[in-house]
């Protein structure tokens, strides 16, 4: 059977895309600073130069927009978190490497994730219940490498250390916009790794 063939995006189609784009960087963006119960779909269109009815042309309406942001950078990060796995050359590479992938996320995404901590639960429940299913998929992958460096640890505190990593990873951008992106990223790379691959404490 012949491969697909892929044609090249019309100037129309990446319009619509890249305005979709635009409209979900502002979503983020203004959801983080009113929250999503506080932003309206006038003020979503107005961030990016168009008219609240404008929107819909993209979106069904703000919950689906929401959606979008949450579903989506989910989605990311199990892709993203997989293809690192599956490229690792070891479980210790691809610890590292999880870790230097969650910290690039988080520091390009801090408004994303004010956004899923703070309104989650205003997702329609289908989507809510999609995007804990993709979160619980990516800490698996996490707690699968952590077994491999970690054997003799049990899987509940594996899944607990991994946690407590993506609570470090995840809070510190909110407060460290101010400071040198690289002395960050070091920061926090020495003491995700120092936390999950010390030595088992008593377990």
């Amino acid at each position: 059977m012949s491969a697909a063939v892929e044609y090249p995006a019309t100037p129309r189609s990446q319009a619509k895309a890249d305005r979709r784009e635009a409209l979900l960087g502002a979503a983020a963006a203004l959801f983080a600073r009113s929250g999503y119960n506080g932003a309206s779909i006038e003020d979503l269109g107005a961030a990016v130069g168009v008219s609240g009815p404008a929107v819909y042309r993209h979106f069904s309406g703000k919950q689906a927009v929401l959606a979008a942001l949450l579903v989506g950078v989910s989605e990311h990060l199990v892709a993203g978190g997989q293809g690192v796995v599956d490229e690792a050359a070891n479980a210790g590479a691809a610890l590292g490497d999880l870790v230097r992938f969650h910290i690039d996320f988080a520091l390009s995404n801090p408004d994303i994730i004010r956004v899923q901590d703070r309104d989650l639960d205003s997702l329609a429940d289908e989507d809510r219940h999609r995007v804990r299913a993709l979160q619980r998929t990516y800490v698996e992958l996490w707690v699968g490498v952590l077994r491999r460096v970690h054997p003799e640890v049990s899987e509940t505190l594996l899944r607990i250390r991994a946690h407590a990593t993506f609570g470090l990873l995840n809070s510190t951008p909110h407060s460290a916009r101010a400071s040198s992106q690289v002395a960050v990223r070091t920061l926090l790379e020495e003491m995700a790794l120092a936390a999950l691959a010390a030595p088992r404490c008593g377990a």
